[in-house]
Order: C-alpha cells, then structure tokens, then sequence
C-alpha cells in the first residue's frame, strides 16, 4: 500500500536537526515513510491533498493506568493525594474483570488516538483473584483501534496485611507474578521495528513490591532483553517510607535492587536531589513526566530543565485516568509547559521541548528509534491539524510550539498508525464510538455497584 501525503502545508519533523518543511510531500509504503520531498506524481494508492494540513510525528505516551477510566471524575476522592486516594480506590478496582479492562481500553487508548497518540505504554498492576486474562483484553482493544500498545506487565506482592496499600484480593505471590511476565513476553513481545506489541516488567512501587521481586523481575527482563518500569520518587510520603522502613532514598533502593540503566524507565520522579539526577544521566535511567497527575494529586513539580540539561531520558505521559481524568497528550503537553514556565521561567522547556519529548523523548524511553519522528525509514505513524480554522487563527504562526504556547483542544484531522488512518474528520475509524461508550457506562454501573459507591 502507497499513500501520496501531497503538498503538506507544513511538517514539523521531529527528526535529528528539528527540521521544519513546507510545501513537500511525503510518501508511504507499507507502512513506513519511503520518502519526503518534492515528488511529482509518484505511483500511489492514495493522494491526499495535504495543502491545509499540519503534520507532527505521533505522540507516544509512556505511563497509563487504563482500567483507571472507568475511575474518573469520582467526587469522593477529588481532594485526596496519592496514598490515600490509592486506598479509597483499590476497593473499587478488586472487582475489575476483562470486560472492564476491555472497554477502559477502548476508551483509553480511543481518547488518546483521537488527539494525536498513536503508541501507549500501560501500566496494569491490579489483578483480582480470578478475573481472567487482562493483558489479553488490553492487547485486543489496541488491535480493534489499531494503535500501537506496549504493556508494562505490573505487579503487587505486598497488600494490606504486609504494611501495602491494596486488599489482599489483588496482590499476587513473588512465584505467580514471575510465572505470568514470562509468560507475557514470550506470548506478546514482539522487538521488531515496526512492532505492534511490546511487554515491559514493571513491579509497582517501591511501597507495593518486595525487594526480592524487583530484583527477579529485573533479572527475569534482561534475560528476555525487555524494559523495566516502576512508580518512583512522586510523593514525600514514599520518601519517608524507603527512608524508614529501607533505610535508604527511593533512587539508592532502586540501585540496590538493580532496577537502575538504560533499560529502565521510572514514572514521575518528582524529589531527586542534585546526584541523583547526575545519577540518572550518567547510567541512562529515563523518566515518564506526568504533569497533570503531579498537579492533580499535589505531589510536586518534576525538575525536568534540570534533567533535559543533564542528559537524563524523559518522556511525557498522561498517568492513569483517575489521576488526571483524562487521556490527551495535547492537553499533557500544554500543562507541562505552563507547569515549567511558572517554576521555572526562562529555564523552563518551550513547548517545541514538551513536543519532543512526547514523541523522540518517549521513543527513547521505550526504545523504538523507528519512532516519534517524521524521517525516511521510520515508521509512519502521524497525525495532522488543519492550520485554516478560525481557532488556529494566530497559533500557525509557530507550529512547533503552539501545543504549549497556544494549545489545541479539538481531535486531531487524521491520525495514521503504520500508514493506516486510524482517526478521520476527528472520529475513530476501527471501532463504533456510540457503541463503544454506551457498553462502557453499563460496564462502570456494574463496577461501582459492585464496590458500593454510588
């Protein structure tokens, strides 16, 4: 399949001198950008008149929470922060089940796409005793929608009764948690380029896993040659527990644990101190920023000038729905730079530095180089906005920044996913929205009741 991008409007790239084209065209083959320039008439399936378009390379968000959708917007935990709000919420989450997993999914990874996302990382850690193969369900709602899905295969093995958080009906044993990532990887990973499914290990917390697990899972994910993920460093009050009961900061822990490297992601990472963010850059250990999650909870502000000017690794994610109540790295990228300016004002990232790191910055974490950029040989996964509609009025005059500086809050004109349009005129093209939603609130009904909230 060739498809003809002809004569976009403009192109922000991404790419490694941050080009910026106009009036080119870009050609797709199977999948994959052949090639960008001025190209004629070239043999194509599909020509599309890209003259009002602006092009950006797909956003890949590195940390989610899907089953937290079906969480949203709860009013009885609206002013509580992150363990409390955990607490309050676990009740719910025990009576998850694949069809919750599934339609969250859906509707999840749906929002997402339609505003320009076209890879996700989640991260599901809550497994209720006999509630059926989710990661399945995840894995089936990304290939309804078509977007391109890396499953950070979480974990819990310390619950209430071992001084944890979650109800004993979630956790897992240290022996069935390692017997299903394995399983996991070699039933979904696939590290090709062009992948449509990858698997990360990713014990929960500092607070929620045993040490003994971290360390077997990092050496079970180094064995299998996949990423290691875990919460880390976004609240004081996980400070205070590492310190008091560890005897040592979240990031020492970590190191002793082996959960320190260039395969190794942390979400958040908010209370790093000065070595150890030099730490963090000089073994490559990236970080998914989660700006509207770390507002939302009021856990902190991240020190991302500090890491962008390091070296550290970062990446932009929403976090789970619950946390930010919504699914829109536009949105993400338009809160972090606001978030920045008004801590750090002239350091701060521009909203080109917040669109890079949602797209070669999260790339990097997950190690997909074939992603987040539009260059020849990389993947074709893009979405574009039309630069003539009365709200771009102004903003197209700095494409590259206007996510941050000026924002945009409606769907995405067209999203493709390895050359397949996944989004038209702002509507999911694979899956039945009206349907999708209306099984969705039938699903949070029976979810809500069965944890008696109203």
């Amino acid at each position: 399949m060739k498809t003809l991008l002809q004569n976009v409007h403009c192109i922000v790239t991404c790419d490694d001198n941050d080009s910026i084209l106009r009036g080119v065209d870009v050609l797709v083959e199977n999948g994959v950008i052949a090639q960008i320039g001025n190209l004629g008439k070239p043999e194509a399936d599909e020509v599309i008149d890209a003259s009002r378009l602006i092009l950006y390379p797909g956003l890949i968000n590195t940390h989610h929470h899907l089953y937290q959708y079906f969480t949203r917007n709860l009013r009885h935990v609206q002013n509580l922060e992150l363990f409390d709000w955990l607490t309050a919420l676990y009740d719910i989450w025990a009576h998850l089940n694949e069809d919750t997993v599934r339609l969250s999914s859906l509707s999840g990874m749906g929002e997402l796409m339609k505003y320009g996302c076209t890879t996700c990382v989640d991260h599901h850690y809550v497994f209720p005793n006999g509630a059926g193969d989710l990661l399945a369900a995840q894995f089936s709602a990304a290939e309804s929608l078509g977007i391109r899905m890396v499953s950070s295969r979480g974990s819990m093995s310390l619950s209430r009764k071992d001084g944890g958080l979650p109800p004993d009906s979630v956790v897992q044993t240290t022996d069935e948690i390692l017997r299903d990532s394995r399983n996991a990887i070699e039933r979904y990973h696939d590290a090709s380029d062009f992948s449509m499914r990858q698997v990360v290990l990713a014990p929960c917390s500092p607070f929620s896993v045993t040490a003994d697990l971290m360390k077997q899972s990092a050496k079970l994910a180094r064995s299998y040659g996949v990423k290691l993920h875990t919460h880390l460093c976004e609240t004081k009050d996980e400070e205070r527990y590492t310190v008091e009961t560890l005897g040592m900061r979240p990031l020492a822990y970590m190191e002793s644990v082996d959960f320190v490297g260039n395969d190794v992601f942390f979400a958040h990472g908010i209370f790093f101190n000065d070595e150890e963010l030099q730490f963090l850059a000089d073994t490559g250990t990236g970080v998914a920023h989660c700006p509207c999650s770390n507002m939302k909870l009021s856990s902190g502000v991240a020190r991302i000038p500090d890491m962008l000017r390091l070296g550290v690794p970062v990446g932009l994610a929403v976090d789970g729905s619950a946390s930010n109540d919504a699914s829109n790295l536009m949105d993400e990228i338009r809160a972090g730079y606001l978030m920045h300016r008004l801590r750090y004002g002239a350091e701060a990232p521009s909203g080109y530095d917040l669109l890079k790191m949602a797209t070669r910055g999260s790339a990097r974490l997950i190690g997909r180089k074939k992603l987040g950029q539009i260059a020849t040989g990389c993947a074709a996964d893009l979405f574009a906005i039309r630069y003539d509609r009365l709200e771009m009025v102004g903003a197209e005059r700095d494409e590259a920044n206007l996510f941050g500086t000026v924002g945009y809050h409606l769907p995405a004109d067209a999203v493709w996913v390895g050359g397949r349009m996944t989004v038209k005129d702002g509507a999911l093209l694979n899956i039945d929205e009206d349907k999708t939603a209306a099984e969705s609130r039938t699903e949070i009904d029976r979810l809500l009741k069965s944890a008696a909230v109203s």
